[in-house]
């Protein structure tokens, strides 16, 4: 193989070749003379022939050992000659002799390595793994001992950590490795750096050794020293660890954002510059206000407060450079030091009301901090605010009336602002609303948009509004947006002049936010100079809130109440008496009526806001009392009796009991702190309306020495609860039956009704900690019970309902009849109800056109919030049957037979044509019987015998149209379709039976002996019973048959054929 001159070849490639030569070579003899191993080379290729010749490929070392030379270049080529064998044999001596001149030298030749060996090694590992194998060759191989390699040799400045172990000498391959761990070096104290000053990469030198010319290694040689490059590899073996396990700071609540308040610090035990460095600290707390950075330092992201934040702990990781979290977390504790604020504290925003319970602290926990201030006096003053509450606050939503019967006010007051939907109501073209909500009192609100008025019919104005009478209403008003509108008068009720002039003899308006109220006296009542204008300044009258007014004028006193409270007027004008006119006045509301304008009367003075519930009590003054009654407010602040009481706390309500005020000197703050705690609220309301009621606690101190600190105003609210809504049950009996005789002097509907309310709550349970749902019993009131009759109207003085007046008078009900039924309404107990509706009584004065009646009965309370269920009644008219002397002869009377087709025959009920109601059943044919007991008795014999001839005709020819059958378990009635007459036109005059003594006993007898027939024809009545009901199923069933009634009703007769009835008596019991 040709070889590159000037080329090393390298030591796996030689060690390669001495290989190959020593498998083909036929003179091993020659190896043990130490030939060299380029002859032994030239010797196998000596013997490699092809034709006969000898190819011999001759390397150039080869020939520079023979001293040959190819020119005088020393370039690396090879050439190859074809040599004649005879030549190639004189080599081979030449060869021979050769060696044996040279066997005298046994090491000739020193191991080889390459210049440079590069390395890695990781800080875990000892082995440096080598980029090429570290090699030692030599050219004296295979020859033992001078062409073995025997060891290495490290040298180098300093301490080399590095050793070459030899791993095989024949083929003189070595290992590098440390002698020890190269990680870190121990750390001292001071040495904070250390990870920073360790070395990653170390240089030294190798030198290969062979065994020499014997065992005792004498004549050992050694090969050129080679450079090896070693470089330590890091690995990231120690997560960071904190120098200290837990840290804690301090800081002010008043403290800036962003100040430093602790440093924490972690260290790595690695010691390269990526893994042996702590790069990164994270807070792990979420939501905490606090920040760290990369050296460690925690700050406060916001302004901190001791209520809010206290004490928080913190856990902090910290990560190095190659991203290794800590093995352990640091925990923080940083506390929030308070600082001395004056106010309130220990005070909960949400304060919870549940319905009935009475009264509720509302700053139960609350303390006064005055930081050491010294206090001569303060004042606190608590505030509930419900304006959003319905009208101002929670009162009862019961009607007008209701709610005035419930103070005691006077009656006969006139409502000014009637309901639109009233015939008649002057109020139809105003624009109304009707609040919905449970703190609805359902009443109509008028809306006033400064366009439109109403005027009030001369009949319905009261006619002594002169010296004693009584204004009241609910208003709410705004301020105008304009200087100009601002200016005009906005009359609220104006009495002037129809026609002529515009003068105005007493009207309530608004002028620029001012109240005034004007009453000008008649001049046939005085001549003197007297106070006619009334003027008031309040906040109330523009604040857009809802507020009650009521005016009493009592001449010349006139008393102004807004909510509840008295004003008295800041401005009286005195006028002379108005002369009298040519025409009438004319009241009008919303607006002035101006008769005298030309050239046609108009409206003037418009109000711009909404009215609701105005009345004029004429000839009649309220009381104070009464007054606060209308406007009081059923929730309110309180403040039960303070242990060890004195005149230290001064308290002060205002008269709606919504603003409370406590004022103590210096000495006597933690009275006023106590009185504080136990300030409660209080709702009277059995179902108050839910929702968040306002509540403000506003403090004023005043100090000995200057700079005495404002108290901060305390927010909060009071969440009323839903309260359980009541079940009312309404029960009683649904149906009941009376004789037509009875309802003249009137049949009382309910008298077994029973009236329930309850409520459903969950209350705690023993098992599982479960709650259980339990029903209780309440006791309230109602304000409204219907009682309709369903159907057709009441037909007017003959029908009608009536309530004893002795029942009504001591509850204070009122009954409202229509053609619906009747109404009765006011605020009751449901005991009172209860008994009021059992002596309800239904009158007709024509029952013999009546056969049932459906009434409905429903109550409700709070004006229809809560309603209970509806009652149904269904009332039959039991009339009297005269029965025939012969009843399977008689043909029935005109009065009995009606040709009038009836659309549906529905069940056993026949359709009434007046009423639509269902002729009598059971009952009614319980009085026939007795009325037709003797004479059913005495024929009875051959009623059967005819009934079996009749069934037997039936089964044949299957029902008619004309057939009916009366079944209510008790008695069947059925019309024979086969007994007609056609044609014939007879009359029975109608038999009347008198039952004297004599008639009795023969009946009797007769009765007995026809008992036992009775018995041994049961089975075949039952038959009978069963083809009757088949027959009236066909008849219910035909479209436009005609349906034929017998009734207790006489008319006159009408049409031809008559019908028979039959009475099937199989059913009754004697």
């Amino acid at each position: 193989m040709p070889e590159s001159h000037g080329v090393k070849t390298s030591a796996t490639a030689r060690l390669s070749l001495h290989r190959d030569a020593s498998r083909h070579s036929p003179l091993p003899a020659l190896l043990a003379t130490g030939a060299h191993s380029y002859f032994y080379y030239y010797i196998v290729q000596l013997f490699l022939r092809e034709n006969g010749a000898c190819t011999i490929a001759t390397p150039l070392p080869l020939l520079q050992s023979f001293k040959l030379k190819k020119g005088d270049s020393r370039q690396d080529a090879s050439y190859s000659s074809m040599i004649p064998c005879r030549r190639a044999v004189l080599g081979i001596v030449l060869a021979c002799l050769f060696c044996v001149s040279s066997a005298r030298k046994v090491n000739k030749h020193r191991p080889w390595l390459e210049d440079v060996y590069h390395g890695v090694l990781k800080e875990t590992e000892q082995i440096v793994m080598m980029e090429l194998p570290l090699i030692a060759l030599d050219k004296d191989a295979p020859l033992p001992y001078a062409g073995e390699i025997c060891g290495f040799r490290v040298s180098g400045a300093g301490d080399i950590p590095f050793e070459v172990v030899l791993v095989d000498g024949q083929s003189g391959e070595g290992l590098v490795r440390a002698t020890h761990p190269l990680g870190c070096p121990s750390r001292g104290p001071d040495d904070a750096d250390t990870a920073n000053k360790a070395r990653r990469d170390y240089t030294f030198s190798v030198q290969a050794y062979d065994c020499g010319e014997g065992p005792d290694g004498t004549g050992q040689k050694k090969s050129r020293k080679a450079m090896v490059h070693v470089r330590v590899k890091s690995v990231n073996r120690h997560a960071p660890e904190f120098l200290q396990g837990e840290y804690s700071a301090s800081v002010d609540e008043a403290a800036e954002p962003g100040a430093a308040l602790v440093r924490v610090e972690a260290s790595d035990g690695d010691c390269s510059p990526l893994f042996g460095r702590v790069c990164d600290y994270q807070i792990l707390t979420a939501g905490a206000p606090f920040s760290i950075d990369s050296d460690g330092v925690i700050r406060a992201t916001e302004r901190l407060s001791y209520e809010l934040h206290g004490e928080q702990q913190l856990t902090v990781a910290a990560y190095d450079c190659g991203k290794r979290r800590s093995a352990e977390d640091a925990l923080v504790t940083i506390g929030v030091r308070p600082v001395c604020r004056p106010g309130w504290q220990g005070w909960n925003k949400r304060v919870e009301y549940d319905p009935g319970s009475g009264g509720r602290a509302l700053f139960p926990g609350a303390r006064l901090e005055t930081c050491g201030r010294r206090v001569a006096s303060a004042r606190a003053t608590v505030e509930l605010q419900t304006a959003h509450i319905g009208k101002g606050c929670d009162r009862e939503t019961y009607a007008e009336n209701s709610r005035r019967k419930l103070c005691g006010a006077s009656t006969g007051g006139v409502d000014l602002l009637p309901s639109p939907e009233l015939p008649g109501s002057w109020t139809q073209g105003l624009p109304t609303e009707v609040p919905e909500g449970p703190d609805s009192t359902g009443e109509r609100v008028f809306l006033f948009d400064g366009t439109r008025a109403a005027l009030v019919p001369d009949a319905a104005v009261p006619a002594n509004l002169t010296h004693r009478f009584t204004l009241a209403a609910w208003l709410r008003h705004g301020p105008l947006s304009g200087p100009a509108q601002r200016s005009e008068k906005e009359a609220i009720l104006c009495n002037s002049d129809k026609a002529g002039m515009n003068r105005h003899h007493y009207s309530l308006y608004i002028h620029n936010c001012r109240l005034v109220f004007l009453l000008r006296s008649e001049f046939s009542q005085t001549d003197t100079f007297r106070p006619a204008e009334f003027h008031w300044k309040l906040d109330q009258v523009c604040d857009k809130e809802w507020h009650h007014y009521v005016i009493t004028v009592d001449t010349p006193t006139v008393t102004l109440y807004v909510d509840g409270v008295s004003y008295q007027p800041y401005l009286v004008t005195d006028d002379w008496p108005i002369r009298p006119g040519k025409s009438q006045s004319q009241l009008a509301i919303g607006a002035c009526w101006h008769g005298g304008e030309q050239p046609s009367p108009r409206f003037a003075q418009f109000f711009r806001g909404d009215i609701a519930g105005f009345t004029v009590l004429p000839g009649h003054v309220e009381t104070q009392a009464v007054v606060a009654c209308l406007h009081a407010c059923k929730e309110s602040l309180d403040l039960p009796a303070l242990p060890n009481a004195s005149s230290a706390v001064k308290v002060h309500f205002n008269p709606t009991r919504l603003t409370l005020t406590l004022e103590v000197e210096g000495h006597d703050l933690e009275q006023l702190t106590e009185a504080v705690k136990r300030v409660a609220y209080v709702n009277t309301r059995q179902f108050p309306t839910p929702g968040p009621r306002d509540l403000h606690l506003a403090t004023v101190l005043h100090c000995v020495e200057e700079g005495c600190p404002d108290v901060p105003e305390v927010s909060a609210y009071v969440m009323v609860l839903q309260p359980e809504d009541p079940h009312i049950v309404l029960s009683g009996a649904d149906s009941f039956a009376r004789p037509a005789g009875e309802f003249p002097d009137g049949v009382v509907l309910f008298p077994d009704l029973r009236v329930v309310s309850s409520v459903t709550r969950e209350v705690p349970s023993d098992v599982g900690g479960q709650e259980a749902v339990v029903s209780e019993e309440i006791l309230h009131n109602l304000d409204r019970c219907e009682v309709a009759a369903l159907g057709d109207p009441l037909e007017g003085p003959q029908e009608r309902f009536e309530v004893p007046a002795d029942q009504l008078s001591p509850q204070g009900l009122e009954v409202t009849s229509g053609p619906q039924g009747i109404t009765i309404s006011g605020v009751e107990s449901l005991a009172s109800y209860e008994r009021v509706l059992r002596t309800v009584r239904y009158l007709h004065n024509n029952p013999d056109s009546l056969f049932e009646r459906r009434f409905r009965l429903t109550c409700s309370e709070l004006n229809g919030r809560y309603a209970s269920n509806s009652l149904p009644l269904d009332v039959t008219v039991l009339h009297v049957v005269r029965a025939s002397e012969h009843v399977n002869h008689a043909r029935v009377q005109p009065e009995f037979v009606h040709s009038v087709h009836y659309p549906e025959l529905s069940g056993h009920s026949l359709t009434a044509t007046a009423h639509s109601n269902a002729i009598p059943g059971t009952a009614t044919v319980v009085i026939v019987l007795c009325v037709g007991f003797l004479v059913f008795a005495i024929v009875l014999g051959v009623v059967r015998a005819r009934s079996a001839n009749q069934r037997g005709a039936r089964e044949q020819e299957g029902s008619r149209d004309n057939e009916m059958d009366w079944d209510d378990s008790a008695l069947t009635i059925t019309v024979n379709p086969m007994e007609s007459y056609g044609g014939e036109q007879a009359s029975e005059a109608e038999s009347e039976v008198e039952a004297d003594a004599e008639e009795e006993e023969e009946e009797e007898e007769e009765e007995e002996e026809e008992e036992e027939e009775e018995e041994e024809e049961e089975e075949e009545e039952e038959d009978d019973i069963t083809a009757a009901e088949s027959e009236e199923s066909g008849a219910e069933e035909g479209d436009g048959e005609a349906g034929v009634r017998a009734s207790v009703e006489q008319q006159q007769p009408r049409h031809a054929p008559r019908e028979q009835l039959e009475w099937d008596d199989s059913t009754l019991t004697f």
